[in-house]
């Protein structure tokens, strides 16, 4: 027999293993629109909220979207239909679709986005490398061991593979193995010092600034294989996690593509 669950219970048990205090100041995890006490249908993961996700969310007859991105970034002070958040909320609120967000605190918590991308790259001894400090069991990003030593562009090879990437941003190949790998899923060049400090081999990331690649030739192996392509994963975690605590509610793993950038 079927037990109801209300997206209150879903969007707890999210909250459970990536506390919202873990988020970074400037971001907006968490409930984005929706009430809360409403009977759960089925919730749509994905990573990206576009008109498009509210169209699948509607087809495959779920009420809650569950994403890493926030929808709403900074208030709104109109609705109409000026823009795709705009047009997106409109049409999830018409829907009765609840929509809640895991990013940030989702990146630093243990066993989130980052673990995920060490897992799929089958990294092992996996730990925090950049804390976030106050007795918190959380980080920015995290390091683990290859099971063998590769040359650079083994390496850079498996990583296009293991993430199923067109192509990848690299520095000049590195000319020793690499065995120690530091990782940092979206838009991680800010942690690319404390990677050198640590000692590491190389750091994927998802994107990085241009100028942020100079001066590291033979130092670290930089490979750079896109956001959304590095957070493509993040489905799966809120798969287990809504899974263990909802065993009832069906759970569907997006199939549009809300990557915005193509490659010609």
């Amino acid at each position: 027999m079927n037990r109801s669950v209300k997206i209150k219970q879903v969007v707890d048990a999210l909250e459970h293993y990536a506390p919202l205090p873990l988020q970074e100041d400037w971001d907006n995890a968490g409930l984005q629109l929706g009430l809360t006490e409403t009977e759960a249908s089925g919730a749509l993961l994905c990573l990206d909220v576009n008109e498009r996700i509210v169209d699948e969310a509607i087809s495959k007859g779920c009420n809650l979207i569950v994403s890493h991105h926030p929808l709403l970034f900074r208030g709104l002070k109109t609705i109409s239909d000026a823009d795709y958040v705009q047009r997106t909320v409109m049409k999830a609120i018409r829907a009765g679709i609840a929509v809640v967000s895991m990013h940030t605190n989702m990146d630093n918590a243990r066993g989130g986005v980052n673990f995920k991308m060490a897992e799929k790259m089958g990294l092992a001894d996996v730990e925090f490398f950049a804390p976030k400090g106050g007795g918190a069991d959380a980080g920015s990003g995290v390091i683990g061991s290859l099971p063998q030593a590769l040359a650079a562009d083994d390496f850079v090879i498996g990583v296009k593979k293991q993430f199923d990437v067109e192509c990848a941003m690299c520095n000049e190949l590195l000319r020793r193995p690499i065995r120690r790998v530091a990782v940092c899923g979206g838009a991680g060049d800010f942690l690319l010092g404390e990677a050198i400090k640590a000692g590491t081999d190389a750091f994927v990331t998802g994107e990085m600034h241009y100028h942020v690649y100079f001066g590291h030739e033979q130092e670290i192996q930089i490979c750079v294989i896109g956001h959304y392509q590095s957070e493509q994963y993040t489905n799966e975690i809120f798969k287990s996690i809504i899974g263990e605590a909802c065993p009832d509610l069906p759970l569907f793993l997006a199939e549009t593509n809300t990557n915005p950038i193509i490659y010609l």
